[in-house]
C-alpha cells in the first residue's frame, strides 16, 4: 500500500512514501466534511455549517496534520456550497479551522481529551471569530456568536459520542496494524 516516488529537484532528489490508505481515508473524510457542510444552522450571517466533525475525527484517527487538511478544506467546501458570504474572509477561517483542529489533536491524543474539547468549543464559538471585530465591527461578531455557538456545540457532543467509538474501528480498517503515523 506504499509507493515510493522522487520528488521534484528542488527537493534535492529525497525520497516520499506516499501510504495510499492513509491518503484515501483523508479524501473520504474530507468528503464527509463537505455531506456536513449540507447540513446547515442558520445564522444571522448565512449560515453556519457542521463539517468539523470529520475533520475532529481524521485528526485523532490519522493525525494532526491530516485532522488540519481535513478541516481547512471542509471549511472552504462549506463556504463555497454556502456561496462565500464572508468572500476571501473565508481563507483566514480555513487557517483557523485547520491551526484549531491540529490543536485539538494534539491535546486529544496525549490523554487531555476533556481539554480537547473545551478548547474546540471556546474557540470555534468565541475565539476564531473575534477577527471580525476588528475587520469587519463588533456588531458583525455578536450576530456571528450564536450561530457559531450552535454548530460547535453540535459538533462537539458529536465527537464526545462517537469518537470513542468510532477511533478503533476506524483504525483498524484503515492501518492494519492499528496504529496512525
Amino acid at each position: 500500500y506504499k509507493h515510493t516516488f522522487t520528488v521534484p529537484s528542488s527537493w534535492k532528489g529525497k525520497r516520499v512514501n506516499m501510504d495510499v490508505r492513509k491518503i484515501s481515508a483523508i479524501a473520504i473524510f474530507i468528503a464527509l466534511s463537505a455531506v456536513g457542510a449540507m447540513i446547515k444552522i442558520p445564522s444571522p450571517i448565512g449560515s453556519i455549517a457542521l463539517d468539523s466533525f470529520p475533520a475532529l475525527l481524521a485528526a485523532v484517527i490519522l493525525g494532526p496534520v491530516s485532522g488540519a487538511i481535513v478541516a481547512g478544506l471542509g471549511h472552504i467546501i462549506s463556504a463555497f456550497i454556502g456561496g462565500m458570504t464572508l468572500g476571501p474572509f473565508h481563507f483566514l477561517i480555513m487557517v483557523e479551522m485547520a491551526v484549531l483542529t491540529w490543536m485539538f489533536s494534539i491535546l486529544y491524543i496525549n490523554g487531555k481529551k476533556v481539554g480537547a474539547f473545551f478548547l474546540f468549543f471556546i474557540s470555534n464559538a468565541f475565539v476564531l471569530a473575534l477577527p471580525f471585530a476588528f475587520l469587519i465591527s463588533p456588531s458583525f461578531y455578536t450576530l456571528l456568536v450564536p450561530g457559531l455557538t450552535v454548530a460547535a456545540a453540535v459538533n462537539v457532543v458529536l465527537a464526545v459520542l462517537l469518537l470513542p467509538r468510532l477511533e478503533p474501528v476506524l483504525k483498524k480498517i484503515i492501518f492494519k496494524d492499528g496504529l496512525a503515523e
